[in-house]
């Protein structure tokens, strides 16, 4: 067994770069400091050899802060990137980004490194654009090594989650968005506690807020950037759950 320990580093929004057994598995990669008309409100863009040339990338879903092709074309050629099962079909420019794209549903398990990484579902709308067939679905991810890791990507809570996910040593859960309203398909602080519940978590570290924001939205619903993680964090430990709301950069050992 590896003797690297496992950590994890935020490095904003829902990119992840989680270490275990040795294994570097990279999650929704934003890299730059803008995507599309949000701009990074907190932390540096994230660079290194770490970040630039993980074992691994997983994509939860095709939206744009999630899927962020310039971002994907700054990582290593070799680099394997996990897909929803459909996306490369759905989004053709991801073909040009990698050498090896693995299309994946519910259920699959792809073995990488030292860990496996499992497919699980998601409650949110997994297409590239609003318009269009619903053909590709959103997916979370669960990490296997020394430590089990649920990567929530983006979701909302859906009946059957503690039987895809549970007795989670570690889970990333999304508690916010990028805009005065979060719509569908998506969890506030509150329903992350649920399900960080549900799933069993023993230590549970809030994502997807605080990082991308439109200039000048900071106006209009300023508690919608600043405030997710500290109130996710509040309601979980109120319940008992063990959480920690780290700064885009930070590490978590």
């Amino acid at each position: 067994m590896d003797p690297t320990p496992w950590r994890m580093r935020w490095l904003g929004h829902a990119s992840v770069l989680i270490t275990d057994r040795g294994t570097r598995v990279l999650t929704d990669p934003v890299l730059t400091d803008r995507v599309m008309h949000l701009r990074r409100r907190r932390g540096p863009s994230p660079d290194g050899p770490d970040v630039r040339d993980p074992d691994v990338v997983v994509l939860s879903h095709l939206h744009a802060d999630h899927t962020h092709v310039p971002s994907l074309r700054m990582l290593a050629d070799e680099v394997p990137i996990v897909v929803p099962r459909g996306a490369p079909d759905a989004l053709r420019d991801l073909r040009s980004v990698g050498s090896r794209l693995i299309e994946v549903a519910p259920g699959d398990e792809v073995p990488i490194g030292n860990v496996t990484i499992r497919a699980v579902p998601a409650d949110h709308d997994g297409r590239r654009w609003r318009r269009g067939p619903r053909s590709v679905p959103a997916l979370g991810y669960v990490i296997g090594g020394d430590a089990t890791t649920y990567f929530a990507g983006d979701t909302d809570l859906y009946p059957d989650l503690e039987d895809w996910v549970h007795d989670v040593d570690v889970a990333l859960l999304p508690v916010g968005g990028w805009g005065p309203t979060l719509g569908e398909g998506h969890m506030d602080p509150a329903r992350a506690v649920t399900a960080a519940g549900r799933v069993a978590a023993r230590r549970v570290v809030p994502i997807h807020f605080g990082t991308l924001w439109p200039i000048g939205f900071d106006r209009i619903r300023p508690d919608r950037f600043f405030t997710p993680g500290a109130e996710f964090v509040r309601l979980a430990r109120r319940d008992g759950i063990d959480a920690v709301e780290l700064s885009p950069g930070s590490d978590l050992q």
